[in-house]
């Protein structure tokens, strides 16, 4: 992009318009879901992650250079000490259209309507199934009781959109997908269903052998349901369909069977404060360095986010048959 003086979008060399952040507030999570971290995992030090106030000024920044939407990710975000005054000061950037969080759920209970106060519009939950023990077994630590006490406190405080968010996998939670969106038009909220992304080195899964694709997904839900095509977007890479007859909306992100890459709207921001330009490559800027070499340089931290739209790739090359290239995991990237 050519830059100016006051530059007010952010664009990448393919002409896309980059208006949304994802932003990671930290890697720490209560939970230890089998796709996303290894059981024994080692969490960053205190130094290397941003602070809060860092993490703000970033955001501001954002939202000055033509950010719409920023969505606070973790780990589970809100296990950070200090996540509902960071999202009070965010949600407060008068250019800002919308925050919105995702979550595990297991705060909710107790959080909701503080999340409700602070400016969130939307939340997103993780829920890949409905049965307590299979819950167990992929969080390996999580209650289910627990987060759908959570989704029915978030219901109660009245959010403008509530979705679950659902990872498939085969022989593990795919024969639930009928009983997941049953449950979704129950209780009056959004679904989606997500490909596992090939994210870090796990062990006691294999992801090749547990890819489900969103194809499957359809035909199995086509049993039940009338699924009605949507020209709905909220931003981010979900293709929605409506269930006929209710106001829940079903979406699928397909980063393998349907690439979306073309229409790439996001950047995320690591809790390491790395800037990554595509979820499935590691080109990326630390705005960490930037902020902390430059300290109270707004225009040297926004002319590096400026920079980095150079670098941002044309697609993601993700293979759920191969080892990873992205070494990292999910909880590190920003879920």
């Amino acid at each position: 992009m050519t830059n100016t003086e006051n530059p007010t979008q952010l664009i990448d060399r393919f002409g896309r318009v980059v208006d949304y952040l994802r932003i990671s507030i930290t890697d720490r999570c209560d939970f230890r879901c089998v796709y996303c971290m290894a059981e024994d995992m080692t969490f960053l030090p205190r130094a290397q992650i941003l602070s809060l106030e860092e993490i703000y000024t970033l955001a501001k920044a954002f939202a000055e250079l033509g950010v719409k939407k920023i969505r606070i990710t973790g780990g589970e975000p809100l296990v950070r000490k200090g996540a509902l005054e960071l999202l009070h000061n965010i949600g407060s950037i008068e250019s800002l259209k919308e925050l919105v969080i995702t979550t595990n759920g297991s705060q909710l209970e107790t959080m909701a309507s503080s999340l409700k106060a602070a400016g969130v519009k939307r939340i997103n939950i993780s829920v890949d199934t409905l049965d307590a023990d299979k819950f167990k077994a992929i969080t390996r630590t999580g209650d289910l009781h627990q987060v759908i006490r959570g989704i029915q406190a978030a219901k109660a405080v009245g959010f403008e959109r509530i979705k679950i968010n659902a990872v498939i996998l085969k022989g593990r939670n795919h024969t639930e997908v009928c009983d997941l969106v049953q449950f979704a038009v129950d209780n009056g909220i959004d679904i989606s269903f997500i490909e596992e992304m090939p994210l870090g080195v796990v062990s006691q899964h294999d992801r090749s052998g547990a890819y489900y694709s969103s194809d499957l997904i359809r035909k199995d839900l086509a049993s039940q349901f009338n699924l009605l095509s949507s020209t709905e977007k909220t931003g981010g890479p979900s293709n929605y369909f409506v269930v006929a007859g209710t106001a829940t909306r079903v979406g699928f992100i397909s980063p393998h069977s349907e690439n979306f890459c073309s229409t790439c709207n996001r950047v995320r921001l690591t809790v390491e404060g790395r800037l990554l330009l595509c979820l499935g490559n590691e080109h990326s800027v630390d705005l960490k360095a930037v902020l902390r070499e430059h300290p109270g340089d707004g225009a040297v931290l926004k002319q590096a986010i400026i920079d980095a739209m150079h670098i941002k790739p044309e697609k993601h090359e993700f293979n759920i048959h191969e080892q990873p290239v992205i070494l990292r995991y999910m909880n590190m990237t920003g879920g």
